[in-house]
């Protein structure tokens, strides 16, 4: 079953309500589309930045491929490698170029096709209350509060574990 995260857009008002119209919805794995049509895919979706440094990272791989002495057949190799790349990471350059423009990732929801995902999401959604709804935003950057360290472990008094078997060669 696909798998959406799901995105809210910035608030045009400090107080304001969600609007349920403008949430996207970004649908995890290989993007076919992505693949082929990458230029396309990108400009599609307005994402400038990741168009821009696709079409430099492309235009340097050719030119190297090139004074490197690569015929054709390798050049095209890399094109394919590319575009497999960008396929394979379609909705991370989306997610990307979402945070980038101000939204906010407020969820994952499963569903059979982006109809049934939206289904679920919003009937969750309308369920919650508002202060669930609208958590407050969490702060950028690193955090002023010092964490405190993990307490050391002596190798010499460290039980032997491994995974979720405390006794190696206990029965189970």
């Amino acid at each position: 079953m696909p798998v959406f995260t799901v995105h809210e857009p910035p608030r045009r008002a400090a107080n304001a309500v969600a609007d349920p119209e403008r949430i996207v919805f970004v649908r995890e794995g290989f993007s076919f589309w992505a693949f082929v049509f990458a230029a396309l895919w990108m400009a599609r979706y307005r994402m400038w930045l990741v168009l821009l440094l696709y079409l430099a990272i492309a235009g340097a791989v050719e030119i190297a491929l090139r004074f490197a002495g690569v015929g054709a057949a390798g050049i095209a190799l890399g094109g394919f490698a590319i575009a497999l790349l960008v396929g394979i990471e379609a909705a991370t350059l989306r997610r990307f170029a979402l945070r980038r423009q101000g939204f906010r990732d407020i969820g994952i929801v499963s569903g059979e096709d982006l109809e049934d995902a939206e289904r679920r999401f919003f009937d969750s959604w309308t369920r919650a209350t508002p202060e669930q709804r609208n958590p407050p935003a969490a702060p950028r950057g690193p955090s002023m509060q010092p964490s405190s360290p993990a307490p050391p472990v002596s190798s010499l008094h460290a039980p032997d574990i491994i995974g979720l078997f405390p006794d190696p060669g206990a029965k189970r």
